[in-house]
């Protein structure tokens, strides 16, 4: 595995497995990792619409920060 690439390390010393590491792997471990291409498929309720809630709403927030509201 690479740093940076298949996962990096979050500020309380977690490692976290990007996108590209899950892409690989090729199919959703239902952990609901937070880098998770595969939107949750294998993750049980009510854990799996509790993790696309706060998917929608961090992309929601970092949208709004790159173009803010009038």
């Amino acid at each position: 595995m690479i740093k940076d690439v298949d996962y990096y390390i979050d500020p309380k010393g977690k490692w976290v497995f990007t996108s590209v590491y899950h892409e690989a792997r090729g199919y959703c471990c239902g952990e609901a990792c937070k880098h998770c291409p595969y939107d949750y498929e294998a993750v049980p309720e009510p854990l799996k619409t509790r993790a696309q809630l706060i998917r929608i709403t961090l992309n929601k927030n970092s949208s709004d920060a790159i173009h803010p509201k009038d």
